[in-house]
């Protein structure tokens, strides 16, 4: 699969990104097969809460336990989308029971859902239509501090400044 056209750098404290060997990123699920070996070796107390999730620049889903890093689960690299992910047996299969964008090492936009919908049908998992939670993150252009917006308020929590209505968080893009 090729290098999708937008993805998203790491934001991120730096020493979190330094941290990252080679070698270490999150599991790579690209078939139901693959799904099924993962979840299997999951215990009860895992599955009860999310999982870190990232979609790489080849649009392949990877996993790695909640209190991971997602840079640490993209092996440090740029990616479609990253953010939380829980799952559920639904009779015969696994489903998406709540998928997120939350992330504040990568911050992706809410507008991507269509990254992590695909990866999730390539590996053949129920999934909602959207995210079931939707994380707004804008930068300060005063402070730079990254921000979460809450209940469409776009002021910066640190300095009070409005924050911009439209997605700016690399500030190389």
């Amino acid at each position: 699969m090729s290098v999708r056209a937008w993805s998203y750098r790491y934001v991120g404290p730096v020493e979190l990104k330094a941290a990252v060997r080679p070698g270490s990123g999150g599991y790579r699920i690209s078939s139901a097969a693959e799904f099924d070996d993962w979840i299997a070796g999951r215990s009860a107390v895992e599955l009860a809460e999310p999982f870190t999730f990232v979609i790489g620049t080849d649009g392949v889903l990877r996993l790695a336990p909640r209190r991971s890093e997602h840079v640490a689960c993209a092996g440090g690299d740029m990616v479609l989308s990253a953010g939380e992910i829980g799952f559920v047996r639904e009779a015969d299969r696994w489903a998406v029971s709540e998928v997120s964008n939350q992330s504040t090492g990568y911050c992706p936009d809410i507008g991507f859902w269509s990254e992590v919908a695909r990866a999730l049908d390539d590996v053949g998992l129920g999934r909602p239509s959207a995210f079931t939670q939707e994380v707004v993150f804008r930068r300060c252009l005063g402070c730079q501090e990254r921000n979460i917006v809450r209940e469409d308020d776009f002021v910066c929590v640190l300095c009070g400044r409005d924050l911009p209505e439209t997605w700016n968080v690399d500030p190389t893009v």
